[in-house]
């Protein structure tokens, strides 16, 4: 029998005090982390947690397991979840725990679980800690569980950052507005950017437990946008409830998504040398715009699943140097194999610096081409290269895309859809293919 589901695409996610984030599914998921992990020698767990009001009782609660399996557990306090991956790495940790629900309101939360080596645990090791947790022939003790002993170590992750920006890349005075989304960068945020010189505004830097993300950061950037255009900023940069995503705005107040971004990255490292392998890696999301760009370059674009530990894997897999969402998570290997809104600013600052160009101007090198999402009720979801009438509109459409557009077609996860995606220079012609391909379908699944 399959043991019933734990992890999501991005770790245990869920309202605050319900299943499976109520107090006795946390003990026993901590208990069973650690029996999961390889013994010999001492279990270290290393624990963050964002600025959420219930982040505090999780913490204790998961170490409590943790402990009770025989860890020794220490509490980073509130970090970046990228600042947990690189210091469980660094600290010779067993494993580092963030506990965070990124973007979502403060009424969520949930964990996220890496290696030692800093990298988010895999499904397999997922699947294995979901079957320990099924298992019913061991338990964790009751009673109430205890603070857990803190440490700062935040020193080592800010000099790890400022090593991206060595001298000549530096532009003391230059003034960048930052929103930290009143969450896990609040604090770290604007210490970094003032020790390397730079003149910061910091807004949505006041947690109080509950307006993390609350009309702010990297899926609210409209306050942002209207202070970088009102007020002369060069930029400004909006990080999301744990820092491991950012989405910039131009000069102009213009949103700079996680496209642009990998591309003005990709030609910044080809040019400095460090891209490896001629290729990054996007979800199937990006739009194909991104494509053509690159390949302008002679860079090719790996695509995979939509989730950023997706895009880690396949870069570890092709020994690649960047890959991303357009969302905003981008991975820069050489630093760290997870997402780091602290890391990609840094990388848009140096290359802003070395080629003199201002965040418009790069940006500008990314022309999206026009977009159809179109959505069709189905009564079962079948393989569609079975359906002689689908398979076959859909190569033609291929076909006529050719190298300068994308046919994405996938069923929804959680409805009774198919979804149709195609990008193309020309937006009519995509509308007709899509509705095209919708038609047939309708005839055969409908």
């Amino acid at each position: 029998m399959t043991p019933p589901r734990l992890f999501g695409t991005d770790g245990v996610r869920g309202t605050a005090g319900r299943p499976p984030l109520d107090a006795p599914t946390v003990r026993r998921l901590g208990a069973a982390l650690v029996r999961a992990l390889p013994s010999g020698g001492s279990t270290r767990l290393l624990i963050g947690r964002d600025t959420r009001e219930s982040g505090t009782w999780i913490e204790r609660e998961l170490a409590c397991g943790s402990v009770a399996q025989g860890a020794v557990v220490t509490s980073a306090g509130v970090v970046p979840t990228p600042a947990i991956a690189y210091l469980a790495r660094q600290g010779g940790f067993s494993a580092g725990v963030m506990i965070s629900a990124s973007h979502n309101p403060f009424e969520d939360n949930g964990i996220k679980v890496f290696s030692g080596a800093g990298e988010k645990f895999t499904e397999t090791l997922e699947r294995h800690v979901e079957g320990i947790m099924a298992d019913s022939s061991w338990s964790v003790p009751a009673g109430e569980a205890p603070p857990v002993p803190g440490q700062d170590l935040v020193g080592p992750y800010l000099d790890h950052l400022e090593a991206i920006l060595p001298g000549p890349f530096r532009m003391p005075g230059t003034r960048l507005a930052i929103d930290c989304a009143n969450g896990a960068t609040s604090a770290v945020a604007p210490r970094l950017f003032r020790e390397l010189g730079f003149d910061v505004t910091c807004l949505s830097c006041e947690p109080t437990g509950r307006n993390i993300n609350l009309d702010c950061g990297s899926t609210h950037p409209e306050a942002l946008s209207a202070v970088v255009r009102a007020d002369g900023f060069a930029l400004g940069v909006a990080f999301d409830g744990d820092g491991d995503r950012a989405i910039f705005v131009d000069e102009h107040g213009r949103v700079v998504d996680g496209d642009a971004i990998l591309l003005l990255c990709a030609r910044q490292l080809q040019a400095e040398g460090r891209l490896r392998n001629h290729a990054i890696v996007a979800t199937v999301m990006s739009n194909v715009g991104l494509e053509v760009a690159l390949r302008a370059l002679g860079i090719d674009l790996v695509r995979c699943s939509v989730g950023d530990k997706y895009v880690m894997e396949e870069m570890i897999a092709r020994g690649l140097s960047l890959g991303g969402e357009q969302s905003g998570h981008i991975i820069f290997s050489e630093y760290l194999f997870t997402g780091d809104g602290l890391c990609t600013a840094l990388n848009v600052l140096r290359t802003m610096a070395a080629t003199r160009r201002s965040l418009h101007d790069l940006a500008a090198a990314l022309v999206p081409f026009p977009q159809v999402l179109l959505n069709v009720r189905v009564r079962e979801k079948v393989d569609l290269t079975t359906v002689p009438a689908v398979a076959s509109v859909m190569d033609r459409v291929k076909g006529l895309l050719a190298n300068d557009g994308r046919l994405l077609v996938r069923y929804s996860g959680t409805e009774p859809l198919l979804r149709v995606m195609l990008e193309g220079p020309d937006r009519t012609l995509i509308q007709q293919w899509g509705e095209e391909i919708v038609s047939a379908v309708r005839e055969s699944l409908a």
